[in-house]
């Protein structure tokens, strides 16, 4: 596989990451829980992709989030970069033109994203300059793109709406693509979406620590 991984993530950090799950939980046990979210998605990846192939772009201090030594154990084998300033769409643009192509991107609101999840969108990539995965909030979970320059489509996107991946699938088409879809996943942001994902994938990290915080309350 040819393919590049590229994993856009925050640093679990209190109040930083998970903030609408802390509505529910708090910000500390946001952060625990955004820290075994980012866990589980660096698993998936490094069991896809091979050593050389698995990049991060990293928002924030992994120093001063949950699990820290934990989280850089894990990313030992990944390149890690700081994300760039400005809005998400020029971060993602910045951050997918410092990785290779073709490039598979992904975050780290859908901890149930398996290897073969991965593996099927990269297999795409084969014979698709582009890749779209939607959300089932209406965003998307997953971009390949055949070269990662076409990111730039991104900055003028609006993000984080209900109307994110017709957006997104609107600015690829403009920029000459002809992105094809792949597996519907849903995004992990409220309370409700961690009870369908927990219940559902009952083995990630992610679901065992939210059963747990559902039962002590």
């Amino acid at each position: 596989m040819t393919a590049h991984l590229l994993v856009v993530a925050k640093a679990p950090v209190p109040g930083y990451s998970k903030t609408r799950l802390a509505a529910s939980v708090g910000p500390e046990q946001a952060a625990e829980l955004a820290a075994d979210a980012l866990l589980d998605t660096l698993a998936a990846g490094a069991a896809a992709f091979a050593v050389g192939r698995r990049h991060v772009a990293l928002a924030g201090d992994l120093s001063a989030g949950a699990r820290a030594a934990e989280l850089r154990k894990a990313l030992a084998d990944w390149q890690v970069r700081p994300q760039a300033d400005g809005t998400f769409g020029q971060r993602l643009a910045r951050a997918h033109a410092q990785v290779p192509g073709p490039v598979v991107q992904i975050g780290m609101d859908t901890p149930q994203a398996t290897p073969d999840d991965l593996r099927v969108v990269a297999e795409q990539l084969g014979t698709a300059d582009a890749v779209l995965g939607r959300a089932v909030d209406g965003g998307w979970w997953v971009l390949g793109l055949q070269e990662p320059r076409h990111a730039r489509c991104l900055v003028d996107v609006p993000m984080s709406t209900a109307h994110t991946a017709d957006a997104t699938c609107t600015a690829l088409v403009a920029a000459g693509l002809d992105p094809v879809e792949t597996l519907v996943l849903q995004d992990v942001d409220t309370a409700a979406d961690a009870d369908a994902v927990a219940a559902r994938h009952q083995d990630l990290a992610f679901a065992r620590r939210w059963t747990e915080l559902r039962w002590a309350t």
